[in-house]
C-alpha cells in the first residue's frame, strides 16, 4: 500500500497534531506535540517548525512515511507571516486573534471592502497583512498553513480559498477582488490562489516525508475541524461546543451576511456557513467548576424547562446570530437551586445556537439534516439532551474531533481521484 495513505496536519494554537489515514478514511496513527515544549512564543515560526519535526517524528515511530502520497495542511484562521527574498520570516506571525493598533487600517478596508467582506475590521487577516507590509525586507505574505506546506515542498506554493477569505479573497468570483487595489496593501505581496484539495506542489524529503508525495492545498484549522467529524452532504451540521460555540452548516450555496455575523468558507464546490457566538463554555466556567457542573447536571431532567430566559454571556458584545457589540448579558434572576441555574444557562446556550441554524436557512442555507457534536461540551449528556431537544435532531457520530483527520480527508480525496 505504500503511497496510498494520506497525512494531514493540523498546526493550531498551542500544538501541532497528525493523523494518517488510509483508503476507506480509516485512520491509521496520530500524534502531537505542543508548542510549550519549544519555546513560549507561539508565534514564532520557529517553534511551529520544531513542534512539527516532533509530531512527525512521534508519528511515524508508529507508522512508515512511505505509506504516505498525499499530504495536507490547516493552520489557524487568519494567522499571517511576512517573509524576505530568501523566504524567511521576518519576526514573528500575527495570530487569529491579533488586532492591528493602526485604526487607519481596518477604516481604509471599511472604505473599499463590500459589507459582505471577511476582511473588515482591525483582527482580519488583510488588516494585519497590512500592517506586515511595513516590516523591512518583507517581499511576500502567506497566511501559517502556506508557509508550513512551503518548508515540505522546499518552494513557496499556492494558498487555499479558505485561508484567503478573511484576506479579501472574494471566494465567488474565486480571484482576488479588484477592491484590494484600493486598500493599502501592496498587491505584489498576495499569493496565488487555489481550491481547497488542489495539488499545490510536491514533498521534497524534509522532516522524514517521503520525496515527491503530493501537496495538497488545505483549509482553516475550523473547516477542517468540520470535515474530520465525517460531515459531507448539504445540510449536514457542526456545533463546536468550546469556550465560545460555533456552528457551521454545509450548503451548496455561500451565504454572507455580515450584519448577523455570518459568512461561508469555500471547499471545492460545497461551502461552509456559519458563524461563531460569544456564548459557550466560557460561561459557564465563569459560575461552577468542571466537578460542579457534572455533579449538578446529574439533578437535571432535560425535558423539562425552567422558564428562564437567558442570553449567557461573560461580558457585553455578540457576533452571532445577534451581532451587536453592546449586547448586555443576560442572567438573572438567579435562582436559589444552582442546579436550575446551570440547566437555565444550557438552555440559553441552546436557544442561540437553534437562532443561528435557524438564522443560515432564512437566509438561504439549507435546512439541517443531521448534527455533529465536538468540543468539550460535547461530553455532557444532558446539554445533549437539552440542544437537541431545541434542535428537534437526533445526534449523528462524530468519526473524529480532530482537524488533522479533517484535512486529511482533503489529500486523501485527491488520492482517490488520481
Amino acid at each position: 500500500m505504500s503511497g496510498t495513505a494520506a497525512l494531514g496536519i493540523d498546526v493550531g494554537t498551542s500544538g501541532v497534531r497528525a493523523a494518517i489515514l488510509e483508503p476507506g478514511e480509516h485512520v491509521v496513527a496520530t500524534s502531537a506535540a505542543s508548542m510549550n515544549d519549544y519555546g513560549a512564543n507561539s508565534r514564532d515560526p520557529k517553534v511551529w517548525l520544531s513542534t512539527l519535526t516532533a509530531a512527525l517524528e512521534a508519528l511515524f515511530q508508529k507508522v512508515s512515511a512511505t505509506e504516505i502520497g498525499a499530504i495536507a495542511i490547516d493552520g489557524t484562521s487568519g494567522t499571517v507571516l511576512g517573509l524576505d527574498i530568501h523566504g524567511q520570516p521576518v519576526g514573528d506571525g500575527l495570530m487569529y486573534n491579533d488586532a492591528v493598533k493602526d485604526p487607519k487600517i481596518p477604516a481604509a478596508i471599511a472604505s473599499v471592502a463590500p459589507r459582505d467582506s471577511a476582511a473588515h475590521g482591525a483582527s482580519s487577516a488583510l488588516a494585519r497583512s497590512i500592517a506586515l507590509q511595513d516590516r523591512p525586507g518583507v517581499v511576500r505574505i502567506v497566511h501559517q498553513a502556506d508557509w508550513i506546506a512551503e518548508q515540505i515542498a522546499g518552494t513557496a506554493v499556492p494558498t487555499d480559498e479558505s485561508n484567503a477569505l478573511k484576506t479579501g479573497y472574494d471566494p465567488v468570483a474565486r480571484r482576488w477582488p479588484s477592491w484590494l487595489e484600493k486598500t493599502p496593501l501592496r498587491q505584489d505581496l498576495l499569493a496565488e490562489v487555489v481550491p481547497a484539495g488542489q495539488q499545490t506542489g510536491s514533498a521534497s524529503g524534509r522532516f522524514g516525508l517521503p520525496k515527491g508525495a503530493a501537496l495538497i492545498a488545505g483549509a482553516t484549522d475550523g473547516c477542517a475541524s468540520f470535515l474530520a467529524t465525517g460531515a459531507s452532504e448539504p445540510g449536514d451540521a457542526v456545533t463546536a461546543l468550546g469556550t465560545t460555540l460555533t456552528v457551521k452548516l454545509l450548503s451548496d450555496s455561500p451565504i454572507f451576511a455580515p450584519e448577523f455575523g455570518i459568512y461561508s468558507h469555500r471547499i471545492g464546490n460545497r461551502w461552509l456557513a456559519g458563524g461563531a457566538s460569544n456564548t459557550g463554555g466560557g460561561v459557564l466556567a465563569e459560575y461552577f467548576e468542571p466537578d460542579e457542573i457534572i455533579r449538578l447536571s446529574a439533578k437535571i431532567d432535560p425535558n423539562v424547562e425552567t422558564g428562564l430566559d437567558y442570553y449567557p454571556l461573560t461580558a457585553p458584545g455578540e457576533r452571532f446570530p445577534v451581532n451587536d457589540p453592546a449586547l448586555a448579558p443576560r442572567l438573572e434572576p438567579r435562582p436559589d437551586d444552582d442546579a436550575t441555574f446551570l440547566q437555565g444557562i444550557f438552555e440559553g446556550i441552546a436557544r442561540i445556537e437553534a437562532l443561528g441554524y435557524n438564522r443560515l436557512v432564512s437566509l438561504g442555507a439549507p435546512k439541517q439534516t443531521s448534527i455533529r457534536t465536538v468540543g468539550g461540551g460535547a461530553r455532557n449528556t444532558v446539554w445533549q439532551g437539552i440542544r437537541l431537544r431545541h434542535l428537534g435532531l437526533s445526534p449523528a457520530d462524530v468519526v473524529s474531533n480532530d482537524a488533522a483527520v479533517g484535512v486529511a480527508r482533503l489529500a486523501l480525496t485527491h488520492l482517490d481521484q488520481s
